[in-house]
């Protein structure tokens, strides 16, 4: 079967950003599909294509899976403005690749939500089966966080997502409230399937996995460790209220470990540094390969999210499977299913939002 793999921000692991759609992809070639796959490019991502991009994209194989890179840069710093630019583009070029490119199924992974119209062309226009991979609920979740308020567009993108559920054959949910999401626009259950987020276990039992510690930590230090975006949605400011606490409590054997970059990641460094924090230390986005030495010198995962109902069951964070799988322990800011599963598989502590 040839599949054709829409995900704007598809990484190899030689990239910083999360591996879901290269391990998808990668398991479908394992299984004797053929896999394209097409994607942006982004700074924390590496798809692995080192050839120059000619008239807006550059392809290549990897592992086995055909990429076809688009010259359109997304970071996570843009404006909101910029960001919708972006992905409009994405998405109408990704049209003409389902309209042109031959394939048996079409998947599009979200978000953003813009991800689905090729797989929506390709449903009504050329009559190809279209599964869509649902990782955050839209207009739901940034109507929540106050990201969107523009009636109109909170309207257009309920729009999109309702053509988006009835479009797709099949429909894949990262968390239960997702799915619960998705059956509230009166999809067929039978359609809905959660696959929540995952991790490929050999990356944390590779023998040549060297332990890191950075500088600014000592062989005695407890290290609690955030590895991941550093956005608005992440509520990271309370990690600095915890590290504001233990400098008050003179808990200098304690060190917070922030890896990666983000929208609100000056506004960290500036508080951190009004603040003198010093237990805290910040590192740039590193590659995944470097990360996951950290995992060997860390003592607990931090996992926070702002506190917004929408979040508690509506999400399925990448770095939670990274820790556990990792052998972290994970400490959890907000109620929900993860914080059920960490309760009951005793693999961390899941506390209230703000203590």
């Amino acid at each position: 079967m040839r599949v054709l793999y829409f995900h704007q921000y598809f990484s190899s692991p030689k990239g910083a950003a999360p591996v879901r759609s290269y391990q998808m992809a990668r398991r479908l070639v394992d299984r004797g599909h053929e896999v394209t796959v097409v994607c942006g490019n982004t700074l924390v991502g590496d798809t692995g294509i080192k050839t120059p991009f000619e008239r807006g994209r550059r392809e290549g194989i990897i592992d086995k899976i055909r990429v076809i890179e688009l010259d359109l840069a997304y970071r996570n710093e843009l404006s909101f403005l910029q960001r919708a630019l972006v992905f409009l583009r994405f998405s109408m070029k990704s049209v003409g690749i389902a309209l042109r490119e031959p394939y048996d199924v079409i998947l599009a992974s979200s978000t953003p939500p813009t991800v689905a119209i090729p797989g929506i062309v390709a449903r009504w226009l050329r009559g190809k089966p279209f599964v869509f991979e649902v990782r955050d609920l839209w207009p739901e979740l940034p109507k929540a966080m106050g990201v969107i308020k523009s009636r109109p567009l909170l309207w257009a993108l309920g729009a999109l997502e309702w053509l988006s559920y009835r479009s797709a054959k099949r429909l894949i949910a990262l968390a239960p409230g997702i799915k619960d999401g998705i059956l509230r626009r009166g999809i067929d259950p039978e359609r809905v399937t959660v696959i929540p987020n995952s991790i490929d276990h050999s990356v944390f039992t590779d023998a040549d996995r060297e332990p890191w510690t950075p500088e600014g930590i000592g062989p005695e230090d407890f290290v609690a460790l955030y590895a991941g975006t550093h956005g608005r949605a992440n509520g990271l400011d309370a990690i600095l209220d915890a590290a504001a606490e233990l400098k008050r409590r003179d808990r200098a054997d304690i060190k917070i470990l922030f890896v990666g970059d983000g929208a609100v990641k000056d506004d960290l460094v500036a508080r951190a540094q009004a603040e003198d924090l010093d237990g805290v230390i910040f590192l740039p986005r590193t590659p995944r390969a470097e990360v996951n030495g950290l995992y060997s010198r860390a003592d607990v995962g931090l996992q926070t999210l702002a506190d917004i109902p929408a979040f508690y069951y509506g999400t399925s964070p990448n770095k939670f499977f990274d820790y556990i799988a990792a052998g972290l322990p994970v400490l959890n800011n907000y109620p929900g299913w993860l914080a059920d599963m960490i309760e009951r598989e005793q693999c961390g502590f899941a506390v209230a939002p703000g203590d």
